[in-house]
């Protein structure tokens, strides 16, 4: 790919090789439409349909091109993925250093090029449903030692299913926007009778979250295989935790008010195509997998595809067992301080489970997927302790505090009793002075998450940021 007319700041996760999209409005012009990221600006997607230069193709003209002046995804995601790769051959070809139709038109810039910082960002598709996996091993099993103890850490399925649960569409919130502490029933340590009280445990959880483009039919399930034609892209998800609320209820139905006050994504969807460079082999299956499960001609459903990613004419590539190079990372400003500090460094190649096995896994009994559905990852925990992407994980459910700089800046310390020090993250390094302590999050910390990819040749996409402050609870309705 060439370079861009537009100026795309040394490090940026925007480049022309991203392109992501997303849904905006601005002060002159509130109504919600839809917006591609480059540098620091978001092309105006209506803006350019108007002016022609969008719906050239066999894939996004006529009723297609109606897409493009709604006010979310949702639409252009349904159309598929041969129109997904038809406008983004557009717009790369139009914000190329060799082409001139934007370029050297300052009135038709002026319109299409809009200043980040004059864009507010709103959710980038109307949710329908939302279902939350569980897919790390990692995850799965640091917290099933703390909640059942040796032994028992995986339960019987989980290496034979994506374990998954149905979330809140209606609590999806965008990035920076602030979530208020839920209230919930639990029991105190040492009690015999539950309490109501707002939740003493809040946690973050680093996750992934895929975006549904074109559905499937209710009674129909997708194959795995073919299940790569209904995945569009990828947002950071923060599924916002009620541990203490979580840990009472949870039998035997799984999580309900614990999950249910909000979970929140990033605004910039990075679409698979973008991600294409980055895909590599997930962690190997440990025991042999169901055939819907599996690859084609897999003997035994063991999964894996030897290495071969690449897509078809169509863009489908109909290999099960793929996984994304994305690193991501959590940061924590504590309230009152000026500076955030790395709490965590994880990347979505651990996941066990595949996007393609979850479509597969979701559909098998014949459940209908929409465009605009959303489906998490689960939390993305690695094999080390710096990359153990939740507070429940890193505090060992509270009874190892997360020792952090006061000032900020520095990485924080996850080891038993802050014994040790966690892999450096952003910020400057070598401060001293005085710390303070978490367990879990208290009102006023604010969390934020980043994703990113790197190549060999120095290119970089990433997904910006999903950051939310932790607001004070409300008084409940109703009295105690």
């Amino acid at each position: 790919m060439g370079s861009s007319w537009v100026e795309v700041p040394p490090g940026s996760d925007f480049p022309i090789e991203n392109l992501p999209w997303g849904v905006f409005s601005t002060s002159t012009n509130p109504r919600e439409r839809l917006g591609v990221r480059i540098g620091d600006h978001v092309l105006d997607i209506c803006a350019l349909h108007e002016a022609g230069l969008l719906s050239t193709g066999p894939n996004l003209s006529g009723q297609h091109s109606a897409c493009f002046q709604q006010s979310t995804l949702n639409g252009f995601m349904g159309l598929g993925r041969p129109a997904w790769r038809e406008a983004r051959a557009v717009l790369q070809r139009l914000l190329s250093s060799s082409e001139g139709v934007l370029r050297d038109n300052a009135s038709l810039r002026e319109l299409v090029m809009v200043p980040q910082a004059a864009a507010t960002m709103h959710l980038p598709a109307a949710v329908g449903d939302y279902t939350d996996f569980y897919a790390s091993r990692h995850h799965a099993f640091n917290v099933g030692a703390l909640f059942r103890g040796p032994g028992q850490e995986l339960q019987p399925n989980w290496l034979h299913l994506p374990v998954g649960y149905h979330g809140r569409s209606s609590s999806l919130v965008v990035s920076g926007q602030g979530v208020v502490r839920p209230w919930g029933q639990l029991l105190p340590p040492g009690a015999d009778t539950p309490v109501f009280t707002p939740c003493r445990a809040l946690d973050f959880e680093l996750e992934m979250g895929a975006l549904i483009g074109p559905g499937n039919e209710l009674g129909c399930p997708v194959a795995a295989q073919d299940a790569w034609r209904h995945l569009f892209g990828l947002v950071l998800l923060n599924d916002w935790s009620a541990r203490d609320v979580q840990k009472w209820e949870y039998v035997p139905l799984g999580p309900f008010l614990a999950k249910s006050w909000a979970s929140q994504v990033s605004p910039w969807v990075v679409s698979f195509d973008a991600l294409e460079p980055w895909q590599v082999e997930p962690p190997p299956l440990e025991v042999p997998v169901l055939p819907y499960l599996s690859d084609p001609g897999e003997q035994g459903g063991s999964g894996g595809c030897g290495g071969t990613h690449a897509a078809g004419a169509d863009g489908h590539t109909p290999c099960v067992r793929v996984a994304h190079d994305v690193r991501v990372a959590v940061d924590l400003l504590p309230a009152g301080a000026q500076r955030a500090t790395r709490v965590c460094a994880s990347n979505l190649r651990h996941m066990y489970w595949t996007w393609p096995q979850m479509v597969a896994h979701h559909t098998c009994g014949g459940c209908n997927l929409r465009p605009g559905d959303l489906l998490g990852s689960g939390t993305i925990s690695g094999p080390t302790p710096d990359s153990r992407a939740c507070l429940l994980e890193i505090t060992r459910g509270g009874a190892q505090p997360l020792v952090l700089p006061a000032a900020g800046g520095d990485a924080a310390d996850t080891s038993p009793a802050g014994s040790g020090a966690a892999e450096a993250g952003s910020g400057s390094s070598g401060s001293s002075g005085a710390t303070l302590q978490r367990k879990y999050l208290e009102d006023g910390d604010e969390v934020i998450i980043r994703g990113w990819c790197e190549g060999k040749d120095g290119l970089r996409i990433g997904f910006g940021e999903c950051r939310g402050v932790v607001l004070p609870a409300r008084a409940p309705a109703g009295g105690k």
